[in-house]
């Protein structure tokens, strides 16, 4: 089946039409020719999880699109997606995985990892906020993604953030999903697990966002003013100034815990720039500034595995199991499991020590960052 064989309704993509100033300044800046950079960042879906080559993915569509539009411009692909992760954690890498690229245009793509709850419309929104308030001033398209099987996604309350902030985005909840409903399209043809597009997946999902981009560039020279930049957020707005604690930035206090030295080479490749510990009885102990506290460590496939406890300033009636065991098959997962929201803004002390090792544990407990917000 071809793109063309699909008669999708590119009208009802449009989730919110927002305020378009800024990509058309983007389309003038490319129409004369100059060096852009075009960021997305997300989760699996962005970065390509089940597209058979990473040139097939969704993000590279829009990216040759850009390149076949505007043949004069000079275009630098950034792709920021990373599987399994969310919001909360985006706003913790944005700066050092899309920012510091100083992109003119940037997509944003959480919206199937996100919960549809208040916690992920707070750090949904300082995700939004960290990148459209960033100094470089990038165009932001918001792009909703759905679960083909029951239609779930966290679009409600991300647009909700989306029109506050007067933000374009586009949904495939009310464009591709449709499809699936009134049986014109088969789940299989796009989708093998209902989440992830295949190929032609990547394809209809591009399909939406360059429609939209393409309409947008129609009206290019009708002058449109760019609102100015909300201060004051719609949420308690903990998350946009996070700070992710790594071996690279901190010095925590360490007892059996090991650095990992070995390089990060991709930001794909999670497992890096934290500690390890096998031992029971090892601990780590960091302070920690802010009023929401997250941690991130691994959960593994490879079992048995470690378990840790984790004491927040040092009362241990407050305390958190990590788990490392993970009871699913398809991979080891970067687990972010927040462990203080909206607590006392102070310095806080977080201590992580192994309670359960195993004579057989394939792997050693892996604590990847802490998070302070």
């Amino acid at each position: 089946m071809r793109k063309n064989d699909i008669n999708l309704n590119y009208e009802a993509a449009v989730a919110n039409r927002g305020n378009q100033a800024r990509i058309k300044k983007v389309f003038k800046r490319a129409r004369n020719g100059e060096k852009l950079t075009l960021g997305f960042l997300g989760g699996s879906i962005t970065q390509g999880s089940l597209a058979s080559r990473p040139e097939l993915c969704y993000a590279y569509h829009v990216y040759e699109w850009w390149c076949n539009t505007f043949p004069n411009a000079e275009f630098t692909y950034v792709n920021a997606g990373i599987g399994a992760t969310d919001s909360q954690f985006g706003c913790a890498r944005a700066e050092s995985d899309l920012l510091s690229f100083k992109p003119d245009f940037v997509i944003i793509e959480f919206s199937v990892n996100d919960e549809s709850n208040t916690h992920f419309m707070e750090t949904y929104e300082g995700l939004v906020r960290k990148i459209y308030g960033n100094e470089c001033k990038p165009a932001v398209l918001l792009v909703h993604n759905v679960c083909y099987d029951n239609g779930s996604s966290a679009q409600l309350v991300h647009g909700k953030i989306g029109r506050y902030y007067e933000l374009p985005a586009v949904s495939m909840q009310s464009c591709i999903y449709p499809e699936l409903l009134s049986g014109k399209l088969e789940n299989r043809t796009i989708t093998p697990d209902d989440l992830h597009p295949n190929d032609f997946g990547h394809e209809l999902v591009a399909s939406v966002i360059t429609e939209f981009l393409g309409s947008i560039l129609k009206n290019i020279d009708s002058e449109e003013v760019e609102p100015e930049f909300r201060v004051q957020p719609l949420t308690l707005n903990a998350y946009e100034n996070s700070i992710r604690y790594r071996n690279d930035n901190s010095k925590p206090s360490i007892k059996g815990f090991q650095e990992d030295s070995a390089p990060q080479n991709v930001i794909t490749d999670i497992f890096k720039k934290g500690w390890t510990a096998k031992e029971k009885g090892a601990s780590i102990t960091f302070e920690i500034e802010g009023s929401c506290i997250g941690v991130q460590y691994r959960k593994t496939i490879q079992l048995p595995a470690p378990v840790a406890e984790l004491i927040l300033d040092g009362d241990e009636s407050h305390s958190f199991r990590l788990d490392a065991n993970f009871d699913e098959t398809w991979g080891d997962k970067l687990v972010l499991d927040t462990i203080l929201e909206h607590g006392e803004e102070k310095k806080h002390t977080v201590e992580i020590r192994l309670t359960e090792t195993h004579e057989d544990d394939k792997l050693p407990f892996y604590l990847v960052s802490v998070i302070g917000s």
